[in-house]
């Protein structure tokens, strides 16, 4: 067990790892563009492929999370709502305290057969990120500046081509707007008691306008809404540098559907709704901080093969040239391929490096938070 502990903390295993999802990953973005020119022909088999390709590369994701790190995922809910997981278009809403909520989300995707499709409503600053933001233009990831002026038609139209998406998908929404920070957390609830809504102790005041548009645009598509509540045994803080390092968490979700008709159609009532949902959130908070779990049954889904296969496939075909080419290099004995290729590496270490900083939370947070709540304050 100490020598898996000490195998998973070595530098080059990682690197070799982080080269996997890397080059896998601009061959995928490259097959992804070749698909294009099936849009105009057939739009439903380029949804299908492109749903394919993006599971390649996410469960390498999530192979870290599952099988590298061993984290433990465990549902708070019934098995009515499990048995619904995956069979439906859905709405997820999740809080968005951690590094890695997002990795925790994708796993219970995975498990459910709904990984390639699943969507978000992302910033727009992902779409500059190398892998990540590409392969979301290719899956038709609605991006938004967060500026409703700004984003309005973009909203808009994006929701809208996805109301006949071929395969199950669910909608992933931070109606939080942010990562939830000390600072942000503060000027949150100046905005609220400002409003006259109840002030929340683990949540930053949910944004409204992205859930009812979503709400309205997949109506008669999406069937239910998701409410999932996502914490960790023991005060842990997870960081998905932890996770390469092969740390294990616990992780507990606590999941309540909501069918569609039980939620207002007019915008102010469903806004109202939100902050009543955000209200019961926060007290499940505080309720998991004060006894270590949520209430419920609990269920916990086994992991599958497929991420750990679908890495081993990527690591067979791609480590083996560059381990042939390490050696040659070795053996050749040239200073000038040597240099080269210890430069080569460099430049991967810190390429890894600043794709796993988009994840990272900043102390201060980003600027998003504070700037908006004071315009609205």
């Amino acid at each position: 067990m100490a020598l898996l502990t000490y195998l998973k903390s070595l530098f080059i295993l990682q690197l070799l790892m982080g080269f996997v999802f890397v080059v896998s990953g601009l061959i995928i973005n490259f097959i992804q563009l070749c698909t294009c020119i099936l849009w105009p022909i057939n739009k439903q088999l380029y949804r299908r492929i492109n749903c394919r390709l993006s599971y390649s590369l996410w469960s390498q994701l999530v192979m870290l999370l599952e099988w590298w790190s061993g984290t433990e995922c465990t549902l708070y809910t019934d098995q009515a709502t499990v048995d619904k997981f995956g069979k439906e278009h859905a709405i997820i809403i999740l809080n968005h305290n951690f590094e890695i909520d997002f990795l925790c989300g994708w796993t219970m995707c995975e498990r459910y057969g709904v990984l390639g499709s699943s969507k978000v409503l992302a910033k727009h600053e992902l779409l500059k990120v190398p892998l990540i933001g590409w392969t979301w233009y290719f899956l038709e990831i609605v991006f938004c500046k967060r500026k409703w002026e700004e984003d309005r038609d973009t909203v808009f139209n994006g929701l809208s081509r996805l109301k006949d998406y071929p395969e199950f998908m669910w909608f992933l929404l931070y109606c939080e707007g942010t990562r939830f920070t000390e600072k942000k957390h503060q000027i949150s609830m100046q905005v609220a008691e400002s409003k006259g809504l109840p002030k929340l102790k683990h949540h930053l005041l949910p944004r409204t306008k992205g859930f009812t548009t979503t709400l309205h645009c997949l109506k008669g598509t999406v069937t239910a809404v998701y409410d999932v509540t996502l914490n960790f045994k023991d005060n842990q803080t997870p960081t998905l540098l932890g996770i390469v390092n092969g740390k294990n968490y616990k992780a507990d979700m606590r999941i309540k559907r909501y069918p569609v008709e039980e939620i207002p159609d007019d915008e102010r009532e469903c806004a109202n709704w939100l902050h009543k949902l955000y209200q019961e959130k926060d007290e499940l908070q505080e309720t998991y901080n004060k006894v270590g779990k949520f209430p419920g049954p609990t269920i916990i889904p086994p992991r599958r093969p497929w991420t750990l296969l679908n890495f081993l496939f990527w690591a067979m075909l791609l480590l083996s040239p560059l381990i042939n080419f390490a050696c040659g290099v070795a053996v050749s004995g040239s200073p000038l391929l040597i240099i080269g290729f210890i430069i080569f590496l460099i430049i991967a270490s810190v390429a890894i490096r600043r794709l796993i900083g988009v994840t990272e939370v900043k102390k201060t947070g980003s600027s998003y938070g504070n700037q908006e709540a004071k315009k609205e304050n």
